[in-house]
């Protein structure tokens, strides 16, 4: 059976972002990776924020409406994380993204520290597995 904990369907190589980037910069970041957000991190790896796609267009639009160019990530991040640790069920947090928004969860160890991100489509990924290993043992 496949297993059902977030830290073994974890992107381990996320986009990440510092606090003093500039949006400009962030948003290069995230066309490149093709990535929908990321976690913030601070200089020894803690996520402190999280930036999205959608916060980086609200920035864009204002910026090019004010033709103000110099905005930096601290300056739109969201500094709630909702972050989750890498023991918890693909499950469980398939049930609070149907009920909570971010598409992109930071995974963080115990004490804070960046470990990778999941996304919908991973979650996604994980269950398809574990719904193939249960059909594969009942056909058996």
């Amino acid at each position: 059976m496949e297993s059902l904990k977030v830290g073994d369907h974890m992107n381990q190589r996320p986009v990440t972002f510092t606090s003093n980037m500039p949006v400009a910069e962030a948003v290069e970041r995230l066309l490149q990776t093709k990535q929908t957000g990321g976690p913030v991190i601070d200089t020894k790896n803690k996520v402190i924020g999280f930036l999205s796609e959608q916060d980086c267009l609200v920035q864009m639009i204002e910026s090019s409406y004010y033709r103000e160019h110099i905005a930096h990530v601290k300056d739109i991040m969201r500094t709630e994380v909702l972050a989750i640790k890498p023991y918890t069920s693909v499950i469980e947090l398939a049930q609070k993204m149907m009920t909570e928004k971010p598409k992109v969860y930071p995974v963080v160890d115990d004490d804070g520290y960046l470990l990778g991100t999941i996304n919908r489509s991973a979650l996604l990924h994980a269950i398809d597995l574990q719904l193939h290993a249960g059909y594969k043992l009942r056909a058996s």
